[in-house]
């Protein structure tokens, strides 16, 4: 699919954390994009987005939003690709159903069936998570190699009450069972906690959790997570594009670590900042594995970028836009 280069895609969610750099990527390449978000009036949903290089010849901001119906059908109409990224992204809720799992699950069925109703669509590809890959009651632990073919358990998420996890997993499993029968190609993108630096001026949550560490907590959390470079995330989107083997999902990780793992690397590259020593619970800590590689390879995508190199392009951003040192 290189032909595709300088063709007009759609990018959902346009001002979030790797849609945004989706954005950029895809207007450095010659791409004219067209971008939803909710709200055109904000000021930080468009105003990082208009900035970008090539933005003023080749964006379209257009408002769509994942609950209403239809919403995204002029924004996808004659487009030949689109990335779909919009998807809540919350771990604290009241209401799973309605700030969740709705938006996420009928958000992506909005968009896809905007999708069939555009011939000129050839493929989709869809920002999905290892949240939708590493839940399903098999043990994780260093000798472990998880790839492509683990899918997270609907039921076991439920039980456990994962349900940022279970919005993941619904929505994925909602996009492949759509598009296989209307005949338009996805392409699933499962990346593992995704930082580095920020174009948006909002907090997401990932980066949230960097901000804690280097912000005043005490503890770091007793939690392992594969980490990934939000560059290296928003470039294999469009690989995937692009590449015209791309075929299912493509698991994204540099490395995976434990939260104290990633204290200790701060630490390293910050002595003078006060990062925590400890634990949030006495519980053993959790067990780190292995993500593989091979697929992402198979995009043309090598190296990754290193995890110490993301974490300080983390920190400078965060230091920039929310900490005045």
């Amino acid at each position: 699919m290189s032909s595709e280069k300088g063709k007009l895609v759609c990018v959902t969610g346009g001002s979030g954390y790797i849609a945004s750099w989706i954005v950029k990527f895809l207007l450095q390449r010659g791409y004219t994009v067209r971008a939803t978000v909710r709200d055109l009036g904000n000021p930080k949903k468009v105003e990082h987005l208009v900035k970008l290089d090539g933005a003023k010849e080749r964006l379209h901001l257009f408002k769509a939003d994942l609950v209403e119906e239809g919403s995204f059908d002029s924004a996808i109409q004659g487009c030949h690709g689109v990335f779909h990224t919009a998807s809540p992204s919350l771990f604290v809720v009241n209401n799973p159903q309605a700030e969740l799992i709705d938006p996420a699950v009928k958000g992506t069925l909005n968009v896809v069936k905007s999708c069939a109703k555009s011939p000129s669509v050839k493929r989709v590809v869809l920002t999905s998570s290892m949240a939708a890959v590493l839940y399903n009651g098999r043990p994780r632990t260093p000798e472990v190699v998880v790839d492509e073919t683990w899918f997270s358990n609907p039921n076991f998420l439920r039980e456990q009450e994962m349900w940022y996890q279970f919005s993941k997993t619904s929505a994925e499993d909602a996009a492949r069972t759509f598009l296989s029968k209307n005949n338009i190609g996805l392409i699933v993108i499962n990346p593992g906690l995704s930082i580095g630096p920020l174009l948006q001026p909002e907090l997401n949550s990932s980066a949230s959790s960097i901000l804690k560490l280097i912000n005043g907590s005490q503890t770091f959390p007793n939690a392992t997570f594969g980490w990934i470079n939000v560059k290296d995330v928003a470039n294999a989107h469009i690989q995937a594009y692009e590449v015209a083997s791309a075929t299912g999902r493509y698991c994204l990780a540099e490395r995976v670590a434990h939260f104290s793992e990633i204290a200790k690397i701060l630490r390293d590259i910050y002595p003078t900042l006060q990062i925590p020593e400890k634990c949030a619970d006495d519980k053993p800590l959790i067990p780190t594995f292995q993500v593989s590689k091979e697929k992402a390879k198979s995009l043309g995508i090598h190296e990754f970028i290193p995890l110490e190199v993301s974490l300080k392009e983390t920190v400078e951003s965060l230091q920039e836009k929310f900490i005045n040192t």
